[in-house]
């Protein structure tokens, strides 16, 4: 998944004193220029959502080993792990429930194939996922990672409603949220609304219906929540009766939009979702890839409005951060339209050679174990609580225009001068914040200028402080110098 942003950030001299809380640490690169490591880098690897030609006049900060919520560069400087290492860790890095969970599942095999065979851990994470999800989701179908999951729920509802009694081959249309991220495959990008990252692509992308996100803080309707009555949804209605026979699906992020910009839906809008979908006929597909394993303070957003999916979509936290692990639940109403001979040719033909790979399996049961262990849902709640508090000198500040949170996922937009006028795309004041950031020992990622916070689960609370507090003195440094006179 995309988190924008790879600002040039040139080592520092040492000083030879100490970092404090708020002020700018040293690196702990070595002045005597990039490591071996750093040339091979760039020289062979291309990396994600980062452009290469300012990387290569980069000193890569190339991450040697975790503990808890820290990461420690080759040369042992160690840095806050603000994004969960892109959204992903939960429990912290080098878990030891986890790590053992997965040295006993390498003692008896790596990985089997399910084409045809079985394997106990990808049973047994069946069951629990099952146990764990809203009542009503009964089938899961591995993949690898996010896109993927979107993916085969994508390809589920097509072939749902094509194999209905009479066919509804008609039935192959989706409706999305504007500005909606759902992943890079060609499917789950033309569920997506992200120019920036799909135009390059449009020519191969199926068309979809867009409908405005419930941005409170940009309404594209220019009105307010509650008396809004959440009005966005009109455009949604319209469109499941216009297209009434035609549309497949639904697909919604629940209660946060991520790479929208950690837009935070309203009350009741997810439920009000769930009810035009019944409405109208049309299949449900929720995306808790972000939000899924606790993020939001239970263990699945859509649970916080007693929503049950047709289908939903997992992963990033699926196996505690350590291995690529996708999945994707079914009611039994979907999963039956599959059912029949080997002539009725209503087999689900879709598979990845890593589908419920044996560690990730084992890895993820372990997470799930973790969970109950440590009571870490209570602990997310609290953790909330204190970040929302944490977050208000954040919204003090004159650069700062909004500041959107959902359990432990935090969206901070920036925006001129307390204004809501965006900063020219060139500005790259996320960027800028985050660079800082780094300089002062935390690693974050912005979406432009929405700068995220999405510490593991695990954190402790003095963790979390010294986050707010490197982010507030970051969002302060970055005022000051873009407010300074020009000599």
């Amino acid at each position: 998944m995309p988190v924008m942003g790879n600002m040039s950030l040139k080592p520092e001299k040492k000083s030879g004193r100490r970092a404090t809380r708020a002020k700018p640490r040293e690196s702990g690169r070595r002045a005597a220029g990039a490591s071996k490591l750093a040339r091979w880098d760039k020289q062979y690897v291309w990396h994600p959502f980062t452009q290469m030609r300012e990387w290569e006049n980069d000193v890569p900060l190339i991450i040697e080993h975790g503990k808890g919520a820290w990461l420690y560069d080759e040369h042992g400087a160690k840095y806050l792990d603000g994004t969960s290492s892109i959204w992903v860790n939960l429990h912290g890095h080098r878990h030891r429930a986890i790590d053992r969970a997965i040295e006993r599942q390498l003692r008896k095999v790596a990985h089997s194939t399910l084409l045809g065979a079985a394997s106990p851990p990808s049973i047994l994470l069946a069951r629990e996922l099952v146990r764990l999800a809203p009542k009503g989701l009964t089938r899961v179908f591995y993949s690898d990672n996010g896109s993927t999951a979107v993916e085969v729920a994508l390809k589920m509802a097509v072939q749902y409603w094509r194999q209905q009694r009479p066919p509804r081959a008609r039935r192959r249309e989706f409706i999305r949220l504007d500005a909606a991220y759902h992943g890079d495959t060609v499917g789950s990008m033309s569920v997506g609304g992200q120019p920036l990252f799909h135009r390059s692509f449009q020519d191969l992308l199926f068309p979809t219906h867009a409908v405005p996100a419930p941005y409170c803080y940009r309404c594209p309707l220019q009105l307010r929540f509650p008396s809004c009555g959440t009005a966005c949804l009109d455009p949604l209605e319209q469109i499941l009766k216009r297209r009434r026979g035609r549309i497949a699906g639904v697909i919604v992020e629940p209660l946060v939009q991520a790479v929208a910009g950690m837009i935070t839906q309203p009350p009741g809008y997810l439920a009000r979702v769930r009810a035009l979908c019944a409405k109208y006929d049309a299949l449900l597909i929720v995306d808790e890839v972000a939000t899924g394993f606790g993020r939001t303070g239970t263990m699945f957003a859509c649970e916080q409005e007693r929503v049950t999916p047709d289908l939903l979509c997992l992963a990033k936290g699926c196996t505690g951060g350590y291995l690529p692990l996708g999945a994707t639940l079914a009611t039994d109403r979907v999963y039956e339209a599959f059912l029949g001979t080997h002539d009725d040719r209503k087999t689900f033909f879709h598979g990845h050679s890593y589908t419920g790979n044996a560690l990730g399996c084992a890895a993820a049961l372990a997470n799930l174990e973790v969970f109950k262990k440590e009571k870490t849902l209570a602990r997310v709640r609290k953790r909330a609580t204190l970040l929302r508090a944490l977050l208000r000198s954040l919204a003090r500040e004159p650069m700062v225009g909004d500041v959107r949170q959902c359990g432990l996922m935090a969206g901070i937009e920036l925006v001129a001068d307390g204004t809501r006028a965006p900063f020219p795309f060139a500005a790259r004041m996320g960027d800028r914040v985050a660079a800082e950031c780094r300089r002062r020992g935390l690693l974050i990622r912005p979406i432009g200028d929405v700068v995220i916070l999405v510490p593991p689960l695990a954190v402790s609370e003095r963790e979390l402080r010294r986050m707010a507090d490197i982010l507030l003195a970051a969002c302060r440094r970055v005022h000051e110098t873009r407010r300074a006179p020009r000599r």
